[in-house]
Formats: structure tokens, sequence, C-alpha cells
């Protein structure tokens, strides 16, 4: 036989063999088909028996049917677990976020109130600096409070900040309120020594003795010529020249120790007793408005400037003394402490 017929029977013989495999097969998905069918046509009774008397209730049911109750069952209860599921989790979200926006809440209260004490502090500090800038004289205090420490807290913070989250934490405006309230008392103190300090600068003549105007100083304190007599002599304070009616104020608190007259010499004159020693004479006045034994404060008018006495115009002859001695008056009139609000414009 030749190759190509043996090549053809084994073809036929694999083919046969093929469709017989296929045909047991199909007998048997047939049979088990038909098996399963004839099962599931299969009824069950299920009875209902009352422990009473009443009538029995019973039914009939397929195994299709039962198998497709049991199916529809299970995808219920799968779908029931899993909505169960995605409640508790969506509630315990809900839970978080709540609770969340309860801390948030009561953190934005903290910081309302922080800000509310802490108003309060800027407000004493304020206070206090104001006082010690006012105390030491210095210049553009008010602007200085009002740009700077004082004003509105609005500078520092804002409710705005806060609602927003724009704040860093509680504690650095708690920190900052403690700074504030630990300063303030410090500044009560500092004010009180400033204070104590202008008292003791008002019992010193320190003011210029020219109310509203300067002068010129034509003679100074110390060794001099005498205008009269060409000889020498103690020039014991200094002359300030200017016209007449000038008003002349006291340099320091005190008390009017002497009022007289001295044709040849200071003319009509004011001597003025002052604390810690210090006295002041005042000479060559044209008019004079205060009694002896009167209490003076600085910068009260006492007289008018004049040309009384032994003079060669109008002008003020001033003297400071230190008990028994007399001092250069321009060493005091040098003096421009800001703790006293000068009453007049001085001479520099």
């Amino acid at each position: 036989m030749s190759p190509a017929h043996q090549y053809k029977k084994l073809e036929n013989e694999i083919v046969d063999s093929l469709g017989k495999r296929l045909r047991i097969f199909w007998q048997r998905f047939l049979s088990f088909f038909k098996k399963v069918h004839q099962k599931g046509k299969q009824r069950f009774t299920v009875m209902f028996i009352p422990h009473s008397e009443k009538r029995i209730f019973n039914f009939q049911i397929s195994v299709f049917t039962l198998i497709f109750f049991v199916f529809l069952l299970s995808v219920l209860l799968v779908g029931f677990i899993g909505m169960a599921t995605h409640f508790t989790t969506t509630n315990d979200q809900f839970l978080k976020v709540s609770n969340s926006l309860n801390a948030s809440e009561a953190s934005l209260e903290s910081f309302k109130d922080e800000i509310v004490e802490l108003r309060r502090v800027v407000k004493g500090f304020k206070s206090g600096m104001e006082g010690v800038l006012t105390e030491i004289g210095t210049d553009g205090a008010k602007n200085y409070l009002e740009q700077g420490v004082g004003g509105d807290l609005s500078s520092l913070v804002s409710l705005e900040d806060v609602e927003y989250g724009n704040l860093r934490d509680l504690s650095d405006l708690i920190s900052l309120r403690t700074y504030l309230e630990n300063a303030v008392e410090p500044l009560g103190e500092i004010h009180q020594v400033l204070e104590a300090q202008r008292e003791l600068l008002v019992d010193i003549p320190t003011l210029w003795p020219l109310k509203g105007v300067h002068g010129n100083i034509t003679n100074r304190f110390g060794p001099a010529k005498h205008p009269f007599t060409g000889g020498w002599y103690l020039h014991k304070g200094i002359d300030i020249a200017w016209g007449y009616g000038v008003p002349i104020v006291a340099t320091a608190n005190g008390k009017i120790q002497k009022i007289d007259n001295d044709p040849m010499g200071l003319g009509w004159y004011i001597v003025l007793r002052h604390n810690y020693g210090f006295h002041t004479r005042y000479g060559h006045l044209d008019r004079i408005i205060v009694a002896k034994g009167q209490e003076v404060r600085r910068g009260q008018i006492m007289g008018y400037m004049g040309s009384s006495g032994l003079s060669t115009g109008p002008h003020l002859h001033y003297e400071v003394g230190i008990g028994t001695q007399v001092v250069d008056p321009e060493q005091f009139l040098s003096i421009r402490s800001p703790l006293i609000k000068k009453s007049v414009t001085s001479g520099k």
C-alpha cells in the first residue's frame, strides 16, 4: 500500500475516533441534564403545623424554585451587608468630621477669647508706655503709640486671620499676652522713677528766666570789668539783655525770700529760695508782681525786665547760689531735661 493510502487511512481512523468520543460526551451530558431536570422538577411539601387545632398550612415548592429563592436571599443578604458596612463607614467619617468641626469651633472661641484678653493687656501696655514717653518728653510719642504699640490690635492680629486659620498656635498668643503683662509692671515702676526725678528737677533752677524770648547774654559769670568804674570785680551771675517789659519767671519752684531795691546796685530785685539749698536772684526789674513769703511755681511770672539800679540798659541780672556760694547759672540753664515740660522758650 502506498504512503498516500496509509495516510488517508490514518486520517479516517482519527476522525472516527474523535466522532465517537464527541457522541459519547454529548450523550452523557444529555443524560446528566435530564437527571438534573428531573431532580429540579421534584417538589417538596412544606407544612406548618400549629400547636392549636387550627388548619394545617402547607405548600409545595420545586427544587429549582428553592434554589432561586436561596440565590435571591443570598444576593439580598450580601447587598444588605455591603450597605450596612458602607453606612457604618460613612457614619464614622461623619462623626470624625463633626468632632473636627466642634474642636475647630472650640479652638476659634479660644482664639477670640485670647484676642479679647490680649487687647486688654495691650491697652494697659499702651497706657504704661504713654506715661513713660510723656514723662521723658519723647517727640512724637502719641504718633508712636498710635502707629506702634498703641491703637487697635488689628495691626497685630485680626479676627479674619483667626477665622481663616492664618494664625500660628494659640500658645503664641498666650506667650505674647504673658510677655506684655510682664512688661506692664516694669513700665509702671519706670513711670514712678521718672515722676520722682521730675519732681526733683522742678526744684532745681534749670528754666530760662525770660518768658517767650531768648535775649542776649551780655555779661557772663566770673571776673569782669565794671561798666562804670572800669575796675575788675567778680560778676556773680549773668546779664541777659532785651527790651523793657519782658516777663521774668521763676526758674524753679520756691518761696519769695526777699524783695528789695538797691539804687546803686541791682535796683529792684527778688531773691527766691528753693529746695536743696538753692537760691536765685533776679535784678534790675522794672515791676514786681509777687510778694515776700509767696510760694511760686516753676515758670510763674514774678516781674518784668527793666533798667532799675546801676544799669546801662534794660536787662536781667540773674544769679544762682548753693548755700553761701554763688555758681555759674549757665551750668544749670544748659540742662535740657525732657522730664520737665518747658513753659518758656529757653535759649540754647
